[in-house]
This record gives C-alpha cells, sequence and structure tokens, in this order.
C-alpha cells in the first residue's frame, strides 16, 4: 500500500517536472518565433520604405520631366499664337490704311459730285431758260407759218402724217415684192437641192422591163402531153389556175394569159415544174398548183414583210402588208410596182428629213400610194380610189389616204408629206427605163445624142447629163467664135428634133473657154 501511495507520488511529481518542462520550452519556442517575426516585419517595414522612397523618387523625375515638356509645349504655342496675332495685327494695319484711302477717295468723288451736281443745277436752268425761249420763239414762227399758209398746226400735223403713211406703205410694198421674189427664188433653189439630194442619196437596180408570161419547153412534143388526151390536162390547168394556156405554133414555147399577176406568176411556176417532173395528169396539175399557190402566197407575205421592215413601218395592218406583198408581181409601164413603191418611199422619206416633216409619215405614204393597183383588176374604179379605200378599211389615218388620192393630182394635198409623196412618184416615174425603155436603148440615145453634138466642126468635147435632158458641148475656142456658138446650139437643137425620139425636152449648152497661161521667170 505504502509503495504503490509512493509510487503515485513519484508518478505525478515526474509528469509535474516534464509539464513544467515542456512549458518552458514553449515558451522559450513562441519567444523565438516571435522574435524572428518582429525582425522579419522590420525588414519587410525596411524593404517598402526604400522601395516607396524609390518609387517617389522616379514619381518626381517623371513629373519634372511632364512639368518641363508641357513648359515646351506652351512656349512653342506662345510663339506660334504671338506669331499668328503679330499676322493678324499687321493684316488688320494694311485694311485700316486701305480703308483710309478709300475713305478719301470717297470723299473727293463725293465732294466731285457735289461740285458736278452745282454745275448741272446751274446749266439745267440755263437750258430751261433757253428751253423757253426757244418755245416762245417757235411759238411766234408758228403763228406766223399759220397765218401765211392758212392750216393751223394739227392740219400740218395730218398732212404730214399721211404723206408719211403713204411713203411707208410704198417702201413696204417694195420690201415684201423684194422678199417674196427672194423666197420664191430661194425656194425653187432649195427644193432643186432636196430633190438632188434625195435622188443621190437613193440609188435602186433598174426597173424591170416588160415581160411575156412565157414558159420555155425542151420540145414541141411536149406540147402534146401539156394538151393531153381530148384537152384534159390543159382544161385541169386552167382550172385549177384560173389563167389561159396558149399553145400556138410558136416553137419550144407556150405562152400564158390572165389579167390576174399573181395567178399568172402561180401558173409559170406550176408549169415549169411540172414540165421539168415529166408527169402530167389532172391529180398531179391540181397537186402542183395547189403546192404552188401556198409557197407564192409566202413569197407575197415575206416581200410585203421584208418592204415594211427595210423601210422602218410599224403598225400595219397584216391584211395590208400581204397586199403589198403582191406588188411584187405587178408592173405598170414595165416598172414594177412594189419596187416602184419602195422608191417612192425612200424619195419621199429623204425630202421630208431635208424639209424637217414627218418622215415615218411620208415614207408610210409613198409605199402605200399604189396599193390599189394590186387589185384594180378584182375592184372597179381607179387605183387612187382603191388604194384609199383599202387604206380605210385598214385603218390607216387621213394623211396617208389623202397622200394616196392626190398623188397624181386629181386633189389638193392636205399636207406636206402627201406633196412630197406625189414628187417622189414623179421622179422614179422619170427614171431612165421606166416607160417601156430597157438600158440598152436608154444607153443608146444618150450615144446617139452626143454623136449628133462631135458632128459640128470645131466641137472638142461633149457630154449628155441629167439622164439624156441636157447635152453640154465644149468647142475649141480658136476655132469657134462666140457668134458661132449660138449657131451651133440653135442647129443642134433642131437636127435632135428631126432625128430622135425622146420624152420632154433636151437642153442644148455651148461652152466656149479661152485661156492664156504665162509664167513670170
Amino acid at each position: 500500500m505504502d509503495n504503490s501511495l509512493m509510487l503515485i507520488v513519484i508518478a505525478i511529481a515526474v509528469g509535474a517536472a516534464t509539464g513544467l518542462i515542456l512549458s518552458l520550452i514553449y515558451k522559450n519556442t513562441l519567444k523565438s518565433r516571435k522574435e524572428a517575426l518582429e525582425k522579419e516585419h522590420q525588414h519587410l517595414l525596411e524593404d517598402a520604405k526604400r522601395e516607396a522612397d524609390a518609387i517617389k523618387k522616379e514619381a518626381l523625375i517623371h513629373a519634372k520631366d511632364l512639368a518641363y515638356q508641357a513648359k515646351i509645349e506652351a512656349e512653342k504655342e506662345i510663339r506660334e499664337r504671338t506669331r499668328e496675332l503679330n499676322q493678324l495685327d499687321k493684316r488688320l494695319r494694311q485694311k485700316e490704311d486701305q480703308l483710309e484711302k478709300r475713305l478719301d477717295q470717297i470723299e473727293k468723288k463725293e465732294h466731285e459730285l457735289n461740285r458736278k451736281e452745282k454745275d448741272l443745277h446751274s446749266k439745267e436752268r440755263s437750258l430751261l431758260e433757253k428751253e423757253n425761249h426757244y418755245a416762245h420763239l417757235i411759238k411766234e414762227q408758228t403763228l406766223i407759218l399759220e397765218r401765211l399758209s392758212g392750216i393751223n398746226v394739227e392740219e400740218a400735223k395730218q398732212e404730214l402724217f399721211k404723206k408719211i403713211e403713204d411713203e411707208s406703205r410704198f417702201e413696204a410694198a417694195k420690201l415684201a415684192k423684194k422678199i417674196e421674189d427672194e423666197a420664191r427664188e430661194n425656194a425653187e433653189k432649195k427644193a432643186k437641192e432636196i430633190i438632188s439630194l434625195a435622188i443621190q442619196r437613193y440609188s435602186s437596180d433598174y426597173v424591170a422591163d416588160a415581160t411575156v408570161s412565157a414558159v420555155s419547153l425542151p420540145g414541141d412534143e411536149m406540147k402534146g402531153r401539156i394538151i393531153g388526151r381530148e384537152g384534159r390536162n390543159i382544161r385541169a390547168f386552167e382550172a385549177a389556175t384560173g389563167v389561159d394556156l396558149v399553145v400556138d405554133d410558136t416553137p419550144e414555147l407556150v405562152t400564158l394569159s390572165a389579167h390576174d399577176p399573181v395567178r399568172r406568176e402561180i401558173a409559170r411556176i406550176a408549169l415549169e415544174r411540172l414540165v421539168a417532173d415529166g408527169r402530167i395528169h389532172p391529180t398531179r396539175i391540181e397537186e402542183v398548183v395547189e403546192k404552188v399557190k401556198k409557197e407564192v402566197d409566202t413569197t407575197i407575205r415575206e416581200e410585203g414583210e421584208k418592204a415594211v421592215f427595210d423601210l422602218g413601218i410599224s403598225g400595219m395592218h397584216p391584211e395590208l402588208i400581204k397586199i403589198i406583198g403582191r406588188l411584187k408581181y405587178r408592173s405598170s409601164y414595165g416598172q414594177n410596182i412594189l419596187q416602184h413603191s419602195k422608191e417612192v418611199a425612200y424619195l419621199a422619206g429623204m425630202m421630208a428629213g431635208e424639209l424637217g416633216v414627218d418622215v415615218k409619215l411620208a415614207k408610210r405614204a409613198g409605199l402605200l400610194h399604189d396599193i390599189g393597183k394590186a387589185v384594180d383588176h378584182e375592184m372597179e374604179g381607179s387605183h387612187q380610189e382603191i388604194g384609199a379605200t383599202l387604206a380605210k378599211k385598214y385603218g390607216e389615218n387621213d394623211y396617208v389616204i389623202n397622200a394616196i388620192l392626190a398623188h397624181h393630182g386629181e386633189i389638193d394635198p392636205s399636207c406636206v408629206e402627201s406633196a412630197l409623196v406625189a414628187a417622189g412618184d414623179a421622179l422614179s416615174a422619170a427614171r431612165p427605163g421606166v416607160r417601156r425603155e430597157s438600158i440598152e436603148n436608154y444607153l443608146k440615145r444618150l450615144a446617139k445624142l452626143e454623136e449628133l453634138a462631135m458632128s459640128f466642126n470645131g466641137v472638142d468635147k461633149c457630154y449628155a447629163i441629167q439622164a439624156g435632158r441636157e447635152i453640154r458641148i465644149i468647142v475649141r475656142p480658136e476655132d469657134v467664135s462666140d457668134e458661132m456658138c449660138a449657131v451651133i446650139s440653135r442647129d443642134l437643137a433642131k437636127k435632135i428634133e428631126a432625128e430622135m425620139t425622146y420624152p420632154g425636152q433636151i437642153k442644148v449648152a455651148v461652152i466656149r473657154e479661152s485661156r492664156h497661161i504665162d509664167y513670170a521667170k
């Protein structure tokens, strides 16, 4: 028991001693750590102070730099502002000087104007006095004149005005007559220029010669095949085409006769194909004729459309275009009517362009002016009346209808375009070859004309011009005198009348020119 108690006491004492030792050790450790922390804190404070001092120094240096730069820029700006102010001050001084000079000039002018105003007032007073004096003298002279002449001032004025009026009317009449003569002369000259320019600008092919609707055969035995047994082939052909087929003694040739040119053309093409094919019988004839009819109808429509397109005409009725195409197979006096109508349209359009009127209207009326000739064998009346009826039926305007009716002078034209169509028709009809005259005959007539001119003595050269309507002769001046020139022109005119046949008249012009040339050396 006592030993156990002793052990417990010893254990307690050992534990207390151990605790005391540990407590002392812990206190020492805390103290050493505190001292270390304090030292570390002290070091941090010192480092922070040093960094703060360094930053402060750098900030001061940077601030000084900024202040220096700001000072430099401020001084620069002050210098620029000062220079600008100096310039402005200089300009202001100059303007002040100029204003002072102007003020001086204005004051001088004002003094000058005042002086002139005073002079004018004085002159006005003197003029007024003179005017009153003159008025008094005029009044006295007027009274004297009235007493001497026996008439007063108003009567004298009326007499003077009447005389002036009569003289003015006479002068105005003379001036009007002069202007009228000049206008007529210029109008004729301008018209000739416009017509000649239109003819020069438009140059088409020569008109077609008059042709006979005839078909050549490879042999006379073909005539029998065309007639057929008991004439059945020729009867079938005439019934299908509406054309008379004439088979006579002319070798290797048959003739087609019909008033309708389209039917005659269909019959010609169909007969040529039948002859080339060799199979000629009624059924074959009907097939070929029907096929050719369709082809000719297509050709007629295409020709009409081509004519309208070439002339730049729009808005025309399709049936009217088809009738225009039929003119391809119509001729008059040896002239193809479609070609003639296109030519008239071109000429009328060119003259309208020169005069500044409606070119499209002139072309349209020119193309349609002979439209009646396409169906004149089917309808009664002149081709002008028929054409006007067709144009009205298919919606053409009144000006086109008037141009169709007036192009041969039956009625007066209602617009300039109608007159131009009539002029274009006359120009086209007057071309060489129209009146059943071939180009060969035309050239022969020109050659004959020049031959007659060269037959006279003293003639050097001669030229037939203006489509044979004028012959110009150049004579040798050493062989022919001026008096002989008149004799040659008269004799040649009589010789042409006696030996030649020609349309219209032929102008004979004899030219004699003398040239004297020398050289200064």
